[in-house]
């Protein structure tokens, strides 16, 4: 008898909390800005309702039919296909490698925040007193004792909360969910009542209409909601098998996208308030105060926080407590991708396969708990994420689309879904979502090819971005080959 989630909500809330991560504040508020502010908003509703709707209505659905992790729902479209199934499922192990560690950030910056003990010098701080970083990814150095230190204590909490499957994970996301959230908008009306908010408000949603006729805010808009809603990492075929058979498909698919796509928002209103502040304070220009991922998160916003004139410790204990249960759902649903495959293909009991993925999963953060572990981490992450997750997605509607057969696929969510999908989701999924992640990779590859990314040298690139890329195929059609001890 396959595990069930407790009510629909608690499926809901796990869905949206694994959605919801690290991207949406750090990632999402910077490419909006970077991509024509306001403006940026109607190419991301657009790939939303076109690539990132049909995607999860896909994946719901699918896990759903075939009521199996992965791999097993991709053997249940054909038998050769196990292997499009591991795919995603490694990914999701490479990627819970390194959240972990940046897990292991937050554990840190929390301890520090009850002091604000990154001062005056939150780069210096970030960067000599906290990562310890070398001089390149050639120079690994040794292991970072605290971060070593948070990256065990991040892998504990996962596995604590994944061996007892979907009923404990149930009652943990109805705390973990909506608490960020809560947090987040905590911090918003703080930063709203701040003087010079108003700016970076301004900085953040004024419409540049002209960037829509740049075709890279577009392959930006479509990569921002596919990366941001979990989608090709295995996360919602796996979450939606634990729902009965006949359960709604399509309004849960629009419940998940549509938070996602709300909580990004709100990150965007509260990370631009505070930098419009900060811009205010420094007598800098809101530009030269804003920056994207890693250093926004543990430089700019610390930095800000350094500045506030009141409550700076409540400020900074609420933003890391933030940035961590926001982390935390992410997490252990890419844990319990592989937990579920590892149940399915080998038979294991589910308190030996999550010891086991919690275990691999600490391994592989040791390397980027190392002083070069944050080269690593940069170059794994933007490799699996820009070519791995989408050639993974790509694949997956190809077969969807011109294998299994849409209709076939219709005939199954239609019946049993509140909303009835159409010759839209046809034509979404067969012609525009391949068009467009077809396009985005082909224009991922030409920009590799023509700049090193990071200006990092070639042999690092090759062993760590495209060499890991490649990698996580390889394994999968390997692992796919394999007997299974086990059919679900």
């Amino acid at each position: 008898m396959r595990e069930r989630w407790l009510n629909r909500p608690a499926f809901v809330f796990a869905a949206v909390g694994s959605a919801v991560g690290l991207g949406n504040l750090w990632r999402f508020p910077y490419v909006c800005y970077s991509n024509g502010g306001g403006a940026f908003l109607i190419p991301y509703f657009v790939a939303l309702l076109t690539c990132g709707i049909p995607l999860m209505m896909l994946e719901i659905g699918l896990g759903q039919m075939m009521q199996s992790s992965a791999p097993f729902s991709w053997r249940g479209v054909g038998k050769r296909w196990e292997w499009v199934g591991w795919w995603p499922t490694w990914i999701a192990l490479i990627i819970v490698g390194y959240y972990t560690v940046i897990m292991a950030w937050c554990w840190n910056y929390l301890y520090h925040s009850f002091s604000l003990g990154w001062g005056k010098d939150a780069q210096g701080f970030f960067y000599h007193d906290v990562l310890r970083v070398s001089e390149g990814p050639g120079d690994v150095g040794g292991l970072v004792w605290p971060l070593l230190a948070g990256l065990i204590l991040s892998c504990i909490i996962m596995g604590l909360i994944i061996y007892r499957g979907p009923e404990r994970i149930s009652k943990v996301v109805l705390w973990t969910v909506p608490l960020p959230i809560i947090l987040i908008t905590i911090l918003m009306v703080r930063g709203l009542t701040l003087p010079g908010a108003m700016d970076g408000l301004e900085f953040y949603l004024t419409p540049d209409f002209s960037a829509l006729t740049r075709s890279q805010v577009w392959v930006q808009a479509y990569s921002q909601v596919f990366f941001s809603l979990s989608l090709a990492m295995g996360v919602m075929i796996v979450y939606a098998s634990h729902k009965p058979r006949n359960s709604d498909v399509t309004g849960n698919a629009f419940i998940v996208s549509l938070a996602d796509c709300g909580i990004s928002f709100l990150c965007g209103l509260t990370i631009f308030s505070i930098l419009g502040y900060m811009a205010h304070t420094t007598g800098a220009a809101v530009p030269d105060v804003v920056s994207s991922g890693i250093g926004l998160a543990f430089i700019t916003i610390p930095t800000a926080i350094e500045l506030l004139p009141t409550l700076s410790t409540l400020f900074g204990v609420v933003f890391f407590l933030a940035l961590l249960t926001l982390a935390i759902d992410s997490a252990f649903s890419l844990i319990e991708v592989n937990t579920a495959a590892f149940m399915d293909k080998w038979g294991l009991t589910r308190r030996r396969a999550t010891g086991m993925v919690s275990i691999i999963a600490l391994a592989m953060g040791l390397l980027y708990s190392t002083n070069g572990g944050i080269y690593w981490l940069d170059i794994v992450d933007h490799f699996i994420n820009n070519f791995g997750l989408a050639a993974a997605g790509l694949v997956e509607v190809l077969l969807i689309g011109w294998f299994f057969g849409t209709k076939r696929f219709k005939k199954f969510i239609n019946p049993i879904s509140d909303i009835k999908t159409g010759l839209w989701w046809d034509v979404m999924i067969k012609f525009v979502t391949p068009v467009v992640l077809g396009y985005s990779l082909i224009r991922y590859f030409i920009d590799e090819v023509e700049v090193a990314y990071g200006d990092y040298p070639l042999k690092f690139l090759l062993l760590g971005g495209w060499g890991m890329a490649l990698l996580v195929l390889v394994a999968a059609i390997a692992v796919s080959k394999l007997k299974s001890h086990h059919h679900p």
